[in-house]
């Protein structure tokens, strides 16, 4: 008689021999994920140790020296002379000139000795202000080594929301092991440095100054607590003195100091003579920021991208339970949002910072796609912008409109004729051909500008076409810039849904960005080097931006500029304490009730191919004719009721391109694209 087989239970699992292979399989998993773990705590921990007070960061700078200085100052008069294309418009509109400025510190160190000249700090701190003083975020002078690439910061962050007794500014994030009584997300600032918090924020804002009212105030309050110091001068006190209502009620204070540590790199050489580098259109402020907020705060995403920025990831992950998994991770945020309006998708856009526009648009479809279909909130808050392709390669994806690319100009001066003559012909990928006529023409005509063409190819704008055919509601702020102003100005000039604003307009930052190191290459290459070039190279790292192109609305404000006007929204929504708290969920809510009030459509195309006789199915709601091309040559007009109807199409020879309109009334509200 056979004896009973004896269960495997937990205790005895381990050792029998038929679970031995996959317990050491676990083993050896859990040994990779701890050897992991391991090597990110340390990681973590160097991090942590290169962390300094800023007294002792800034006892380590000062070796410029008054020859460089000069050439510094040479330099930038040259960039913002010959190629900064926004400058009348803002002598204009902020009664500056930047110029003028220049030229009189220029003649004072002439006169200056190494022994008497100031000390560095006021000398980066001078050049920083006659920059800003253009309210355009950019153009900057960027400060040399030791300050690129650090940062500075507090260990907390700060926000903004209204409730019924005015605006309220909220601690909401802390470092991971950061402690002070009564101190956490939630608690309420009253007095920065003994100024009320309002004041201390409008008060930074004019130092760091947007484009608008909007955006000086978002910036004044992010430069409260965080300054990437390549951009902005190291804060004047070595320490911040907090006042705050405590999360039970009382109030507390609290003096903590500045520290400054290395930022995450940026994801793009913005010095190469490269495609991507010269479709720029970033605030290089946010996204430092927003790279300095992602290695302070959110340490999840940093270890999936393995310290590269916008990394595109060979397997989707998921950064929080909620999140659907993305293979870009510190891009995009992808989540089901249930509201009181019905439940919709959510889509966060964290930068359009990616050397591969395509493959930030594919990403965009497939998240997109994942999602309810019934409606989708594009939320764009806090993004400085990147790629102009990657923005405006996406517009086509929620509208059935062709994509115009808002055209941008160039200045007319001698030295943006100069370069666009060598690149006329596109010798190094980088091509200026479609400028070069009518800036050479103006040398006669005295036209102020170049013509205006588009820096993103209108062919690889539409070359998807429509991928999500529910409503669409795009989210903006103040802190919104470059790319995404493009984007924004893009969403809204092709009528694709509604815009809803945290405030009441975007940065307001309508330009293509160089850097001075690319302008510098643009004249060497391709070689022989230009033996005549103004450029000369900058000392210890430092470096300058200005704004090269000006961006153009297309549509009914075809021609407006978006620089200083940004894009206004359609509906505004006053960031709660909810929102701040708990996943912005009045926020979502204000972006439910739009699209519940919109109209859903639906066009189901389905074919299939019997010899050369294609069947094409079509199946619509809120549609009631849809136009069919083959290869965009008419083949059908069909009237519909609701039921779904079948047509045959002769003489298909594959491949060709099958392309679905649908209408209500006369007006498109759809369009699919079937290759057959």
């Amino acid at each position: 008689m056979s004896q009973p087989r004896k269960p495997v239970t937990p205790e005895t699992k381990g050792t029998s021999k038929a679970t031995k292979p996959t317990s050491t399989r676990t083993t050896t998993r859990k040994t990779v994920a701890a050897t992991k773990a391991a090597a990110r705590t340390t990681a973590r921990k160097a991090e942590e140790a290169a962390v300094v007070p800023l007294p002792q960061f800034l006892g380590s700078a000062g070796s410029l020296t008054l020859s460089q200085r000069r050439l510094l100052v040479d330099q930038a008069l040259l960039l913002l002379e010959q190629n900064y294309v926004h400058l009348p418009l803002k002598a204009a509109m902020h009664a500056v000139n930047p110029l003028q400025r220049l030229r009189v510190m220029r003649a004072r160190m002439e006169r200056q000795t190494a022994e008497t000249m100031e000390a560095e700090w006021i000398f980066h701190r001078q050049m920083s202000s006659i920059f800003h003083s253009v309210r355009d975020l950019h153009t900057n002078y960027l400060l040399p080594a030791p300050f690129a690439g650090k940062i500075a910061f507090l260990p907390f962050m700060i926000e903004k929301c209204h409730d019924v007794t005015g605006d309220q500014y909220l601690i909401t994030r802390t470092i991971t092991g950061y402690t002070a009584p009564q101190f956490g997300a939630g608690a309420a600032v009253t007095h920065w440095n003994g100024t009320p918090i309002a004041r201390a924020v409008a008060l930074n804002g004019a130092q760091f100054a947007g484009s608008n009212d909007a955006a000086n105030l978002a910036r004044g309050l992010e430069s409260l607590t965080l300054r990437p110091l390549v951009i902005q001068s190291p804060p004047d006190e070595d320490w911040v003195t907090l006042t705050y209502i405590g999360l039970d009620g009382s109030t507390q204070e609290l003096r903590e100091q500045w520290k400054v540590t290395t930022n995450l790199p940026p994801m793009t050489d913005l010095d190469a003579v490269t495609p991507a580098s010269a479709a720029m259109g970033l605030d290089l402020d946010s996204d430092e920021k927003a790279r300095a907020k992602k290695a302070l705060y959110v340490r999840e995403v940093v270890d999936l991208e393995q310290g590269q920025s916008s990394a595109e990831l060979a397997k989707p992950a998921a950064v929080s339970g909620a999140d659907l998994p993305t293979t870009m991770p510190g891009v995009f945020r992808a989540r089901e949002v249930v509201t009181s309006h019905g439940t919709f998708g959510h889509l966060r856009i964290f930068t359009f910072s990616v050397t591969d526009p395509v493959a930030f648009r594919d990403e965009f479809v497939r998240l997109a796609a994942a999602l309810p279909q019934n409606g989708l909130i594009v939320d764009v808050r806090d993004n400085g912008g990147g790629h102009i392709f990657a923005s405006e390669f996406t517009l086509q994806t929620m509208t059935p409109r062709r994509i115009s690319p808002e055209p941008v100009q160039f200045i007319s001066t001698p030295l943006n004729l100069r370069i666009c003559r060598r690149h006329k012909d596109n010798p190094s990928g980088i091509d200026l051909g479609p400028w070069f006529d009518s800036l050479d023409l103006a040398t006669e005509t005295g036209a102020g500008y170049s013509a205006a063409k588009p820096i993103t190819p209108e062919d690889g704008a539409n070359d998807l076409g429509q991928t999500y055919y529910g409503p669409v509601v795009l989210v903006t702020d103040a802190r919104c810039y470059s790319a995404t102003d493009i984007f924004a100005a893009g969403f809204a000039d092709h009528e694709i849904g509604m815009i809803l604003g945290v405030d009441d307009n975007t940065g307001a930052g309508g330009a293509n960005v160089w850097t001075h190191g690319l302008l510098a290459t643009l004249l060497n290459e391709p070689p022989p080097p230009d033996p005549t070039s103004p450029y000369e190279a900058l000392p210890n790292g430092a470096n300058m931006r200005v704004a090269i192109r000006r961006t153009l609305r297309v549509g009914e404000l075809s021609g407006t500029p978006v620089e200083d006007l940004g894009v206004r929204p359609h509906a505004t929504h006053q960031m709660t304490r909810a929102d701040l708290l708990d996943g912005n969920v009045d926020l979502l809510d204000a972006a439910g009730a739009l699209l519940a009030a919109m109209p859903v459509r639906r066009l189901w195309v389905t074919t299939s191919l019997a010899g050369t006789t294609l069947t094409v199915e079509l199946d619509v709601d809120g549609i009631d004719r849809v136009d069919l091309y083959l290869d965009d040559r008419p083949i059908s007009s069909e009237d519909l009721d609701g039921d779904p109807i079948s047509i045959d199409i002769i003489d298909v020879t594959p491949p060709q391109l099958l392309r679905a309109d649908g209408y209500t009334g006369t007006t498109l509200v759809a369009s699919r694209r079937i290759r057959v």
